[in-house]
């Protein structure tokens, strides 16, 4: 569960996606909704949205008239978010060191965020700390096997890695043991219509930091041929699959 994360360069990657990540960030919404669902009676009105990436989540609560704090490792994220006047109060810093007080608010949301943690457990201790008695903490995280179809294509192309993996949901379990929770597992599929389309999808949305870091080279059509041949293809396009969780932990 714990692994060594370069968060400037997270925050880097993802300021870099600040002003087209909306446009690209369809499974964002997807998790976010699901996870809403999985919300559904309860009495909410003290939010922090924790990597609230341009605020789309910041806004939709604040219009369900709870009282929103935005927090986010990048700086052009934040800037986006205030600009859109997505929250109510933001703070620019780490899900695993939040500078809130204890028991500050009924729900600590975190959308695909906490998968850029260096340790899930200390990510999700920290939102609960936050929160407060009879509040929640309500997150969506990867799992091990997302983009399985591109980790097969850049196999035939090098031996590097060019996607990050992701824990497996046997460790998601063990990072929130001890805690009354629930977790929903979930497949969710994009489809592109070519290589270039679906990686033009993962750059907007900050997607393509390693955790072990990247070469900046470009792709060369060769590299592109090949990996449009390696491509596990469905009806013609080229599919994105996440595996995705949604996890509520109940604070006591």
């Amino acid at each position: 569960m714990t692994r060594l994360v370069d968060k400037a360069a997270v925050a880097a990657a993802f300021g870099r996606a600040a002003m087209t990540y909306d446009r690209h960030a369809e499974l964002q919404r997807t998790s976010g909704a699901l996870l809403a669902g999985m919300l559904e009676g309860r009495t909410i009105s003290n939010v922090l949205d924790a990597g609230c990436g341009t605020g789309w989540y910041s806004r939709a609560w604040r219009e369900k008239g709870c009282h929103v704090t935005a927090l986010d490792l990048s700086t052009d994220m934040l800037n986006h978010a205030t600009q859109q006047g997505s929250a109510d109060r933001y703070l620019e810093g780490d899900i695993e060191a939040i500078n809130l007080k204890d028991s500050h608010v009924d729900l600590a949301w975190s959308n695909l965020a906490v998968q850029w943690c260096n340790d899930l457990r200390a990510g999700l201790s920290e939102l609960y700390r936050v929160t407060r008695p009879g509040g929640c903490v309500a997150f969506t995280t990867l799992a091990a096997e997302s983009l399985s179809e591109l980790h097969t294509a850049w196999q035939a192309v090098d031996e590097r890695p060019h996607a990050n993996k992701f824990l497996p949901i046997s460790q998601i379990h063990e990072a929130c043991d001890g805690w009354h929770y629930s977790l929903q597992t979930h497949e969710i599929s994009q489809s592109f219509y070519s290589v270039m389309s679906a990686m033009h999808s993962l750059k907007g949305i900050g997607a393509t930091h390693l955790h072990d870091g990247r070469k900046t080279s470009l792709m060369t059509r060769q590299q592109l041929q090949k990996l449009s041949l390696a491509w596990p293809q469905k009806e013609g396009r080229f599919p994105l699959t996440w595996q995705l969780v949604c996890g509520v932990i109940e604070r006591d």
